[in-house]
């Protein structure tokens, strides 16, 4: 019975949250329950509950997630400057004259939206609202215009910063470390600046296949994505008002990617900068006012509070899993695979992609990677690498219907008469390109470890 605690833990946690109670609650609460079932049959000693005051405490000591208040507090004041709507505008039309011209801005768009805000839901939404409806009336095939809406958006899950990879890095770090100490003999140090710097390339090749596939389309089906007619006049305009959007963003970027990329800001100060910069970039575009800035701030303190909340509730279910010999039992399973350490990333990626469809990347991050971490690194997994793939697929299974966020969130925004299985359908080329770049990763791990080797 003590060998199927672990798993019967993880399964009641997943049928809890998929009656719908809160995620954190859900982890703390039936975590603790099995505490209570594991002292009244004799199973556990209460007393091993004496660890959760330090493992608080080290949640509360860790410097590294003082970025994550900051970088959403970046991303939720950029959001609110309507950077999209004037870069979506003059984007369309300087790509206008060229067959597929919108679906190449709303990529570009999507790319530079997640490498400055990198809130998904908010790129969604914002582009579905600012460009679908653009891309309909100019003829473009629902199909194509959602699911390059939905594939741009979810870039920043991927693109640094992203909120992803701080959290994925943080929990990554801590993972190496307990992989030392159960004798791991490395001399690397995983880190969130390492981990942007891996997603780096990674990224680009998806802003690429994307493009590429957009550019085919045109090519094969002209009539799904036809080209607009522009004079020179408009185009020269496009031309002035696309620098004029671009300058200040790409500025802000440069400055937060730039310092942590050759070291001269670690992740945290790097988002302070971001933050600072984004109310001056809002105060320079005139939207800046205390109604705003208000409403950024508390927005970002719910969203942080949940981050930090889930993770409290994470710590009590993986202390609770290992007191019950979880990670013993998930070693001694992956150890045994025939295949090496193959099989068992083949494995962890799948489970990762299913359990996307019902929890949120956040949840996933807490829960699974202490999990399966330390195990993977031991068996030979470079962090950064490993850290990249979790990326990718968490990404990937935000796209994929039935249940992606990234389509709710479309849905949600998308004229009537665009049908759900328009939506589904368009999103289907666009993860299949991310399961390519995912194998081109696992296959060749220099494409996410080359760039943080050489800038270090």
């Amino acid at each position: 019975m003590f060998e199927l605690m672990p798993l019967l833990l993880f399964l009641a946690v997943c049928a809890v949250l998929l009656w719908g109670y809160p995620v954190a609650f859900s982890l703390a609460g039936t975590s603790l329950i099995f505490v209570a079932i594991g002292a009244m049959t004799g199973i556990l000693e209460p007393v091993q509950l004496n660890f959760m005051a330090g493992r608080l405490f080290k949640i509360m000591d860790r410097s590294t997630l003082i970025a994550v208040p900051l970088f959403i507090f970046m991303g939720l004041m950029l959001e609110r400057t309507k950077i999209a709507e004037d870069l979506l505008e003059s984007m369309a039309t300087l790509f206008g004259k060229l067959r597929g011209g919108m679906g190449f801005a709303v990529t570009i768009v999507g790319m530079l939206l997640a490498a400055s805000t990198g809130i998904v839901g908010a790129t969604v939404v914002t582009m579905g609202l600012l460009s679908l409806p653009a891309m309909l009336k100019r003829g473009y095939k629902p199909e194509l215009a959602t699911g390059v809406i939905c594939a741009s958006g979810t870039l920043g899950q991927i693109i640094p910063p992203s909120i992803v990879l701080v959290l994925l890095g943080d929990v990554l770090a801590n993972a190496m470390t307990e992989a030392k100490s159960q004798g791991l003999q490395t001399e690397q140090v995983a880190s969130i600046g390492d981990l942007f710097m891996g997603a780096v390339i990674p990224g680009m090749l998806l802003v690429v296949g994307y493009m590429i596939y957009i550019a085919f389309v045109a090519w094969r089906r002209p009539n799904d994505a036809p080209a607009m007619e522009i004079d020179e006049a408009e185009l020269r305009q496009a031309i002035v008002r696309a620098l004029k959007s671009l300058s200040l963003p790409l500025i802000l970027i440069v400055a937060v990617l730039g310092s942590i990329l050759y070291g001269i800001a670690t992740p945290t100060e790097a988002a302070a900068i971001g933050a600072f910069g984004a109310i001056l970039l809002a105060s320079m575009r005139k939207q800046l006012t205390l109604a705003r800035l208000r409403d950024v701030m508390q927005s970002t303190v719910k969203t942080t509070s949940m981050v930090f909340l889930i993770l409290i509730g994470a710590s009590i279910f993986s202390l609770v899993f290992r007191m019950y010999g979880g990670d013993e039992m998930i070693r001694h399973f992956f150890t045994e695979l025939p295949g090496g350490l193959f099989t068992a990333l083949l494995i962890v990626m799948i489970v990762m992609f299913l359990l996307g469809f019902i929890l949120d990347f956040i949840e996933i991050t807490f829960v699974v990677v202490p999990i399966i971490g330390p195990v993977l690194l031991m068996m030979g997994a470079d962090p950064i690498w490993l850290g990249v793939l979790i990326a990718i697929n968490l990404q990937t299974s935000f796209l994929t219907p039935p249940f992606g966020f990234a389509l709710f969130y479309l849905r949600g925004v998308a004229p009537k008469n665009i049908r759900t299985a328009q939506i589904y359908r368009g999103v289907i080329p666009f993860i299949g390109i991310q399961a390519i770049v995912l194998a081109l990763i696992a296959f060749w791990p220099q494409l996410s470890t080359w760039l943080p080797t050489a800038l270090n």
